[in-house]
């Protein structure tokens, strides 16, 4: 089973190259973030016509998340518990059946909190304490469970092309990565460096300063699993080509390939 996550940044600027790459991949569940449409303006049908059912957290103009999947899921929620005055829509998860059981599978879109000195970025490391809470609460359930998405995040100094010059920015802040290292280490696994624990495996590069010929990137897009998830992780892989495409998202895919099958 392959469970893939991208940051397509605009369903309706991306939509072909999404389908193209459904047709291409076969993901068995897609998790899109920054999908930038309500959920009646989602462009349902072409995905449907790839044999995909769709689950979607829409917001107008900016963020969203969604779920496609080639089986629909048993369950669905959508945003992340433990403030409900948050209408930002970041958060979707599913849990879907496969064989032996059930697995569940988040997309999540982190905030991105610059700049720095404004309420963006206490906003952003409360959205991660709650995202820590949430995870601590399904981890008892003892079920393989993906938290995919892009996490707004740079783990390490090897994640980015200069560490210098991100050195203020929200992505890379002591307080960002302590709340990261806080999630992960409720047991969590990072499907990218499981598989290959090398820098300079990035996933974003800005549109501009040439920074994708350049190959200035950053790595800020995550699969994290729980154990009876990483147990059943087989490959890992960043699908750098679709930068290259015409009219791209700034983010790549990633994929990770799974030891299940559909129930």
């Amino acid at each position: 089973m392959k469970i893939a996550t991208w940051n397509i940044n605009g369903i309706k600027a991306r939509q072909e190259n999404l389908v193209a790459w459904l047709a291409a991949e076969q993901p068995d569940i897609a998790c899109l973030q920054e999908i930038k449409s309500v959920d009646e303006s989602f462009p349902t049908a072409p995905l449907e016509d790839c044999g995909y059912h769709v689950e979607v957290h829409g917001q107008k103009g900016f963020n969203g998340v969604a779920l496609l999947s080639k089986k629909k899921p048993e369950e669905v929620r959508r945003g992340l518990p433990g403030d409900d005055d948050d209408a930002q829509a970041r958060y979707i998860e599913g849990v879907y059946s496969v064989a032996g059981g059930v697995i569940r599978v988040a997309s999540i879109y982190l905030p991105n909190g610059n700049p720095v000195d404004s309420e963006k970025y206490p906003y952003k490391l409360n959205w991660m304490d709650r995202l820590t809470r949430h995870v601590a609460e399904l981890l008892p359930f003892e079920e393989p469970l993906l938290l995919a998405g892009d996490y707004n995040v740079i783990p390490r100094p090897g994640d980015c092309h200069d560490p210098a010059a991100w050195a203020g920015d929200a992505l890379f802040l002591p307080s960002t990565r302590q709340a990261y290292t806080k999630l992960a280490g409720l047991g969590l696994t990072d499907a990218v460096t499981a598989s290959d624990d090398r820098g300079g495996q990035y996933t974003f590069w800005d549109y501009q300063a040439g920074a994708w010929p350049k190959n200035n990137g950053i790595r800020i897009d995550h699969l994290l699993l729980s154990a009876e998830a990483a147990d059943r992780l087989q490959t890992t892989a960043i699908d750098k080509k679709v930068r290259a495409w015409e009219k791209p998202s700034d983010h790549v895919p990633v994929i990770a390939s799974f030891d299940f099958e559909w129930a």
